[in-house]
């Protein structure tokens, strides 16, 4: 019926068509451009697709957003004083780990080593001493709040929670490891005696560790307990200052002794008023 309509088409002039099979135990079936490829890998190395050097994936469509043509992928560096205002400039001094920190405050608790500089001059760090020091303010007004209270119930008296111990706290402490440090730099400098700011901070927030368990012993309701902890405190904390800046001030010349004794002053001067504002209870009638 419509078989009529059929013409025979001749596979021997049609490019890229199967030859007839040659005899019924051989099969040869080629493709054009696949001759003499190797299936073992990918992509076939007879492919026109082939690339000198290896294959290469192809590009992600989202490349042309996160990489924009002719634009370099990292952001231009603030240079001078702008790079104080960056987050990379203070990263390296937050690179340490527990074993670290753990051994600062060893070193702070026997000051008479004096080798804490020598121990720190190359990587000194800002993170065990933000922690102390917050820590302290924490720690300090609510042990005093705990004192305040213990005392005022005992006499039968009225008491009230004063909330700017926290605030009190946090500008002493925060204020005095961040700007002691400072003067003292400033002071180095114009005697020719320059120590690092960041090594200064690192020392400075460690001696302050040493009145985290003196607050804590302020909790026993005897006076004169509390001052001998806190002058047993001080004292620690201004030897291990002095002690540790005593070898690098005495290039200063003569004035070092000054310098020395100025230091263990200020430190001492800290744990009064950490004694007579935090622990020293007053009851109204």
């Amino acid at each position: 019926m419509m078989s009529s309509g059929y013409t025979t088409i001749d596979s021997q002039n049609v490019s890229g068509s199967v030859p007839a099979v040659s005899g019924p135990d051989h099969v040869a079936v080629k493709f054009a451009g696949f001759a003499d490829s190797n299936l073992q890998t990918f992509p076939p190395s007879g492919t026109q697709g082939k690339i000198s050097g290896g294959y290469r994936p192809p590009v992600d469509a989202d490349d042309s957003f996160s990489k924009p043509a002719g634009h370099s992928s990292e952001e231009p560096q603030p240079t001078g004083w702008f790079k104080t205002f960056t987050v990379g400039t203070y990263k390296p001094y937050f690179d340490v780990d527990t074993a670290d920190v753990l051994e600062r405050i060893k070193d702070s608790l026997f000051p008479f080593k004096g080798n804490f500089s020598e121990k720190t001059a190359d990587n000194p760090d800002l993170y065990g001493p933000f922690w102390i020091c917050t820590t302290l303010i924490f720690v300090a007004a609510a042990i005093c709040t705990v004192v305040t209270y213990v005392v005022h119930k005992l006499q039968k008296k009225e008491w009230d929670y004063d909330i700017n111990l926290v605030t009190w706290s946090a500008g002493l402490f925060y204020g005095y490891v961040t700007v002691v440090p400072l003067g003292l730099y400033i002071i180095l400098k114009y005697f020719s005696a320059p120590s690092g700011l960041v090594q200064l901070w690192c020392l400075y927030g460690y001696s302050l560790f040493v009145f985290i368990p003196a607050s804590c012993l302020s909790i026993v309701p005897v006076e004169i307990f509390r001052w001998v902890v806190a002058g047993i405190a001080g004292f620690m904390s201004a030897a291990f200052v002095s002690l540790n800046l005593r070898n690098h001030i005495r290039a200063a010349g003569e004035s070092w002794f000054l310098i020395v004794a100025a230091i263990f002053v200020l430190q001492l001067a800290l744990a009064v008023v950490l004694k007579v504002y935090f622990f020293t209870v007053t009851v109204g009638k």
